[in-house]
């Protein structure tokens, strides 16, 4: 797949016009004058972290959608613990499972050398993730920059907002449509699980339970997933087995062969209302490109805090 697939012109200036609309007033250059450098500290620390280890694209990509579903897009995923909140890297879909935490904390003290408490830790969560797409072979997009970073995080809505690997396709289009994201907007981001990795307690059931899975994709998997339930939870599994390091669009091939690791996963493709798309995205790699960074924009543009609200954090950890 060609890395240098970019996202219109109209498209981004339809959603540049939509957050206007709605008091946000996101903008690709906000740190032309501010901060000209910030661009490309952030995407050659993004592109070393890769090369070394290939999972830490997946890890940031994670971190960026893990804390725009939760209060929007503004860093509070990279919160910790403190006495008047529990933050949500504890929460059920992230203990044990984010990470990234150093390389974003190592971004963070670039960029307070070069320019000082300018650049927002949620923005460079939304560079990062977009770097990290393109450093393993994805499309790139223009990122709409000038969040500001939260003042506190929520375990409770980490819990609640977050998609859950068992939700079928109506309760998956509902977690999204709740963040103003359309169906297409849900398949073609679930699309990010062409690379990345799973724990063994997310896919155990779909192994041992459920029909609509390739027979030796399963065998192959249990060995490394055993029952009972306790047993090798935290192993891992490429969500993606046949290019795991890549970001392509065989995770959608892999859905039409039952081979999808998450029933989150495979429901795209179980003879309802999205089959249509992954088969669009299976045998169409440039429409899956142009969506996911379309999609990609818009969840960026999840309720961001601007202007003068919250702070542009000097450590992305714990709050000024």
């Amino acid at each position: 797949m060609a890395s240098s697939l970019s996202l219109s012109v109209s498209v981004i200036l339809l959603l540049c016009f939509a957050g206007a609309v709605s008091g946000q007033r996101l903008s690709p250059t906000f740190y032309s004058r501010s901060c000209p450098t910030a661009l490309a500290i952030i995407k050659a620390a993004v592109t070393a972290a890769v090369a070394q280890e290939p999972r830490m694209g997946a890890s940031l990509l994670r971190l960026h959608f893990h804390d725009c579903f939760v209060q929007g897009c503004n860093a509070s995923v990279l919160l910790n613990d403190t006495a008047t909140f529990t933050g949500e890297q504890g929460a059920g879909p992230n203990i044990g499972s984010i990470r990234g935490f150093d390389v974003v904390d190592s971004i963070k003290s670039q960029l307070e050398a070069a320019c000082r408490q300018t650049v927002s830790c949620a923005d460079i969560l939304a560079v990062a993730a977009r770097d990290s797409v393109v450093a393993l072979g994805g499309p790139s997009w223009r990122v709409l920059l000038g969040r500001r970073d939260s003042t506190t995080a929520s375990m409770a809505l980490a819990n609640s907002d977050l998609p859950a690997p068992s939700l079928d396709v109506v309760s998956l289009t509902a977690a999204f449509a709740a963040k103003r994201l359309s169906r297409t907007d849900m398949v073609a981001l679930s699309g990010a699980h062409t690379f990345g990795q799973a724990q063994c307690q997310n896919f155990r059931d779909r192994l041992y339970n459920e029909t609509n899975i390739n027979s030796a994709f399963a065998t192959a998997l249990k060995a490394n997933c055993p029952q009972p339930t306790g047993s090798g939870d935290g192993n891992l599994a490429p969500l993606d087995t046949t290019t795991p390091t890549a970001f392509d669009n065989a995770y959608y091939r892999n859905l039409l062969t039952q081979r999808g690791l998450l029933h989150s996963d495979q429901v795209l493709f179980s003879g309802g209302v999205t089959d249509g798309l992954v088969r669009a995205y299976a045998s169409t790699p440039s429409r899956f490109s142009t969506d996911f960074a379309a999609a990609m924009v818009k969840m960026g543009n999840i309720s961001p805090l601007t202007g003068t609200q919250g702070q542009i954090r000097l450590t992305c950890s714990k709050v000024n």
